[in-house]
C-alpha cells in the first residue's frame, strides 16, 4: 500500500487484500482501492484524513462510522455530494477533500 497523498494512513487494511484493484482520484491525484471499498475506506487507506471542515480547516475522520452523523460527506469535482461511510466507490470517482471554507 502506497503512503498516499497526506503523510499516514489512518486505516490499515488487514484481510481481502485480493479484491479487484479500481482508480478513482483524490485531489487531483490518481489513487486504487479495492471494488467493495466504501469512499471513506478508500481515502482513509490513503491518508489519515477523510475531509476538511466547511467551517475551518479542521481534518475530519468521520465520527459515527455507520450514517448517522453527517460527519462525513464528501465532495465530487463535479459537484455531486456522497456519505462517505456508507456509499461504494465506484471505479472513475473523482473526490475532494478540500472543502471551501463557509463564512
Amino acid at each position: 500500500m502506497s503512503q498516499g497523498v497526506a503523510g499516514q494512513a489512518l486505516f490499515r487494511r488487514l484481510n481481502e487484500t485480493a479484491r479487484e484493484r479500481i482508480g478513482f482520484t483524490l485531489d487531483g491525484q490518481a489513487l486504487y482501492a479495492l471494488q467493495g471499498d466504501t469512499i471513506m475506506t478508500a481515502i482513509l487507506t490513503q491518508q489519515s484524513h477523510l475531509r476538511h471542515s466547511e467551517f475551518g480547516a479542521a481534518a475530519r475522520a468521520g465520527f459515527c462510522l455507520m450514517g448517522a452523523c453527517q460527519d462525513c460527506w464528501v465532495d465530487s469535482e463535479s459537484g455531486e455530494r456522497y456519505r462517505a461511510c456508507s456509499t461504494l466507490l465506484m471505479p472513475g470517482m473523482r473526490l475532494l477533500t478540500l472543502a471551501e471554507p463557509k463564512p
